[in-house]
């Protein structure tokens, strides 16, 4: 394989220009990572990797995408990365848990398959989480409504996508029956990377498969009592296509919460913050103030409550995660009680 055919460009090239680097160092792109090791694709073909302690000691962690510099051990099997080259996106969310750190799902990417099944799974407020989430990544989100074999009504589901998905393209697939998976291929030209993101079981690795044209990814059968697929990802690895164009599989998430979002939550609910615009006060909370734009379109039926509610519960969530990172967990949590009730 050659580097042009996993994504490399002159965005890159220039990037590399700035690292400090030996002669004989060679750039490689992370495909799998695992606990302390990466597999790496190069132009001389797969290699495992590990960081330096320099890396290790200062959290530099590479992510499933990552372009990195490395040295290539003399049996050419094994090498050691030296550096990231900074990107051009990533998809974070915080880790799950307490725990107030980063987790950088993908990097380098250029398109966001959210992918969900209209069958059971299907969640309008999920979808709004995802989709703050991939805005803020830097690359361009596509919604992706899988199984529609198991849908009688796809065309009314993919209306209420639309109204919560503004210009942002929406295609009905189908793997059982191969429904709409050309149109997924327009994003998938050669060097560009797209990552496939949505819950356990809503058919990830299967359109992943077919797009491949071979069984490469573990699939199993979907639960009858609640329509879901068990979850058969257990690792993102970066996937490059015979006929051009990267994919990057990952777990479904149990857990997805917000990292950064600012951006995110105003590309995400922009029908939102266009309202808030004839609001008569600036810091309007839609909640009781007089001359409210926003409360004004929900009493007329021109915007939904439950919006809105999910507009608060994601702001107010990434306040919460803004101030953790500030102040810790503690204060944070004290300060949105006082926000809450005042005390």
């Amino acid at each position: 394989m050659n580097l042009i055919d996993l994504g490399w460009n002159q965005n890159f090239e220039d990037k590399l220009k700035q690292i400090n680097k030996r002669e004989n160092f060679q750039i490689a792109r992370v495909a799998v990572e695992y606990k302390g090791m990466y597999k790496l694709y190069t132009e001389t073909g797969e290699v495992l990797a590990e960081i330096t302690g320099k890396m290790r000691y200062n959290n530099q962690f590479p992510a499933v995408g990552d372009w990195v510099v490395i040295d290539l051990q003399s049996n050419s099997e094994r090498a050691i990365i030296h550096n990231i080259l900074p990107r051009k996106s990533k998809f974070s969310r915080k880790v799950a848990g307490e725990n107030t750190k980063e987790q950088i799902v993908a990097a380098n990417i250029d398109t966001v398959f959210i992918v969900t099944s209209l069958n059971q799974d299907f969640n309008l407020r999920r979808l709004e989480r995802y989709l703050t989430i991939a805005w803020d990544s830097g690359a361009k989100p596509v919604i992706v409504l899988s199984k529609a074999d198991l849908c009688d009504d796809a065309q009314a589901k993919k209306t209420e996508v639309e109204t919560i998905a503004f210009g942002v393209p929406i295609h009905i697939v189908s793997s059982l029956t191969g429904k709409g998976l050309n149109e997924l291929e327009e994003y998938l030209k050669t060097g560009y990377t797209a990552a496939l993101l949505g819950s356990s079981g809503v058919g990830k690795s299967t359109i992943i498969n077919q797009l491949l044209g071979q069984e490469k990814m573990e699939v199993n059968e979907i639960r009858i009592n609640d329509g879901r697929g068990k979850h058969t990802t257990t690792h993102r690895e970066l996937i490059v296509l015979e006929d051009g164009g990267i994919v990057i599989d990952t777990p479904g998430m149990r857990e997805i919460q917000l990292w950064d979002g600012n951006e995110g939550i105003k590309e995400s609910f922009e029908d939102i913050e266009a309202l808030a615009q004839n609001c008569k006060f600036n810091d309007c909370q839609h909640d009781s103030e007089p001359g409210c734009a926003v409360k004004k379109a929900i009493e007329q039926g021109e915007l939904p409550e439950k919006r809105l509610e999910s507009y608060r519960k994601l702001e107010r969530e990434l306040l919460f995660i803004e101030r953790k990172k500030k102040y810790g967990t503690v204060r944070a949590a004290k300060l949105m009680n006082k926000d809450i009730f005042g005390f």
